[in-house]
């Protein structure tokens, strides 16, 4: 386990911004954001012990669905999972998700039961959560071992580790996922990757090549006519987030899945203003860099008012999410 947390960083793990919905209302209102879906920020449940993780799911959930509805139209939420309990129990907080009016999926780690989301035990699970149309919002926490940073990483903050370790987590369990032929036995699953993904936009062609030069992987028979390519599952059962900060890597997104498959995201409450003078709240504050550098990146990559644009920015979650809204608004 990789752990990338210094003492400062374990301090903001207290900070309002973590919790209090009020100031997540405020945040909304500074940036114009009519509806956001919230959940339990990593690493979720993952590190609980397998006899308190059900009731502690089952606890969460219910209560971040009381908080949404506080604000109807306005937070919608992605459910957690106790992935440390026995598959039964997972099973179980799926069915209790199914009562909870304002979820629209789970959020989930790259460890799975533990063993990575190329896990054959896992598929009863993602069978489940496809069946009830819940999509899984995949998000990196483990980051890479911190040696591939080199000894000097810590001299740089956290940028190698969440600018080069998270998303290389993703492109990694996807891949796995992709290999493991999880989309191919369930084929109705849909999973939405953080940052856009990672590297897997621009390493899917180069994934596929590899995959039909292998020679173990067509000595298994794993390379029929019938097996789903890289590129059907992006564009059949992948979304990815527009949280890259750049147009290149929003043009990089949409290439790959279609602007249909993409969706504007802020990385909030983290990657919060260093600079006092945009903390403020409400409709009056000065917005923050990281959610204006993600919104500027896709007016960019698809032009200001295009639909591609609305579609990123709203018309493509209200779809996926079954939200009650209008897509034009």
């Amino acid at each position: 386990m990789n752990f990338i947390l210094d003492k400062q960083s374990i301090l903001d793990l207290f900070l309002s911004s973590l919790y209090d919905i009020s100031e997540r209302i405020a945040f909304m209102d500074t940036h114009s954001i009519r509806t956001s879906i919230i959940s339990l920020a990593n690493p979720w449940l993952d590190w609980l012990p397998s006899t308190t993780a059900l009731q502690t799911a089952l606890s969460i959930n219910t209560e971040i669905n009381s908080l949404c509805t506080l604000h109807p139209t306005r937070l919608y939420f992605f459910g957690t999972l106790p992935l440390s309990a026995p598959p039964s129990s997972i099973l179980e907080s799926i069915t209790h998700l199914k009562t909870l009016p304002y979820c629209r999926g789970i959020i989930l780690g790259t460890s799975g039961l533990g063993s990575g989301l190329d896990d054959p035990a896992l598929l009863p699970i993602f069978k489940e959560l496809a069946a009830n149309n819940f999509p899984i919002f995949l998000h990196p926490h483990y980051g890479l071992p911190t040696s591939v940073f080199g000894p000097r990483g810590n001299d740089y903050g956290h940028v190698l580790p969440l600018a080069l370790g998270f998303p290389m987590e993703t492109t990694i369990a996807v891949t796995r996922m992709i290999l493991s032929s999880v989309f191919s036995s369930v084929p109705d699953l849909q999973v939405i990757l953080a940052h856009s993904g990672g590297t897997l936009p621009f390493l899917a062609g180069r994934i596929e090549s590899c995959v039909l030069h292998d020679a173990h992987l067509k000595a298994e028979g794993k390379l029929a006519e019938s097996r789903k390519t890289i590129w059907e599952i992006l564009k059949k059962n992948i979304w990815l987030d527009a949280v890259v900060y750049g147009d290149v890597g929003v043009r990089g997104a949409v290439g790959v899945s279609g602007a249909d498959r993409v969706m504007f995201g802020t990385d909030a409450p983290f990657f919060p203003p260093l600079d006092e003078e945009e903390k403020g709240k409400g409709e009056e504050a000065k917005q923050w860099l990281s959610v204006s550098m993600n919104k500027d990146a896709i007016s960019s990559a698809c032009g200001a008012g295009s639909e591609e644009e609305k579609a990123i920015l709203g018309g493509n979650a209200i779809r996926l999410f079954g939200l009650d809204l209008d897509a034009s608004g």
